[in-house]
């Protein structure tokens, strides 16, 4: 009805995005039978319910980072003053959303406050279009623990395991790389279970603008990598005048080829 493209992403992730391509014409038509939606389904949801007044339709734009800066506006002057002309209330995420270079920006009110700040912000667009390359956010699958055992990977859902042929495959990878199957051992199993198996230690350099990546936020990617494949990671501090950091992994051969593997991929 709106005559806007409208494409959806995949749906085994916990938020999906959804894109309106078109003219700025078609994008309101569609923007407001989105809001128009969301109201009706707010209404439905609160009609036994005993709160006096609805909450608001929210809305969580996706904005290239690069775009930000106009749309607050100097000292926030653009921002005040969308909120002041449409009674919208606007906010910009502070952070950029995971692995990407866009902002989340959050809109809420009526239907009618929502279509008209929608108005605002297209314009605001046009007017200074993104600088550089920008890196889409793409939600991730909500991660379930996973668990090896007999050379398959299972992830936990609920009460049931579930095969994951993934990371089965890049489980048996790491099982297969010639230097690491330990001696003697014809078929790969899961060495990293069997407490007899010998350890030992490797040594990585990673370059100083990669290390990030790896440690994650807060050191979650890296106690991640920690988790999954078994092993003891230990990440060296930085020496002065050296662009690179030593990594030490420890753990059996298995535990310190599927570490290997997780950091590569990383």
């Amino acid at each position: 009805q709106s005559g806007a493209r409208i494409n959806i992403s995949e749906g085994s992730c916990p938020e999906r995005i959804v894109t309106i391509t078109g003219p700025t014409d078609a994008i309101f038509k569609a923007f407001s039978m989105i809001a128009l939606k969301f109201e009706e389904d707010i209404n439905a949801s609160m009609t036994n319910s005993t709160v006096t007044s609805n909450p608001p339709v929210t809305l969580r734009l996706v904005v290239p980072a690069s775009q930000c800066g106009s749309l607050i506006g100097k000292g926030g002057s653009k921002i005040k003053e969308i909120r002041e002309s449409t009674g919208a209330q606007v906010q910009v995420a502070g952070d950029m959303l995971p692995n990407s270079t866009e902002r989340a920006v959050t809109i809420s009110g009526t239907p009618d406050a929502i279509i008209q700040c929608v108005k605002q912000i297209c314009v605001v667009m046009l007017e200074s279009p993104p600088k550089g390359a920008t890196i889409p956010y793409r939600p991730k699958p909500a991660s379930a623990p996973i668990i090896f055992a007999g050379g398959q990977a299972f992830t936990i859902q609920g009460q049931y395991a579930i095969p994951h042929p993934d990371l089965t495959k890049l489980h048996q990878l790491a099982m297969q790389h010639p230097p690491f199957t330990p001696l003697g051992q014809t078929t790969p199993g899961f060495p990293g279970l069997d407490a007899t198996t010998p350890t030992s230690s490797h040594e990585l350099t990673i370059p100083n603008d990669l290390i990030g990546c790896i440690i994650g936020r807060q050191g979650s990617k890296i106690n991640e990598i920690r988790q999954m494949s078994g092993a003891q990671i230990k990440i060296a501090n930085a020496t002065e005048g050296s662009a690179e950091r030593q990594v030490t992994i420890t753990g059996s051969p298995a535990n310190i080829s599927l570490a290997q593997y997780l950091i590569n991929a990383r």
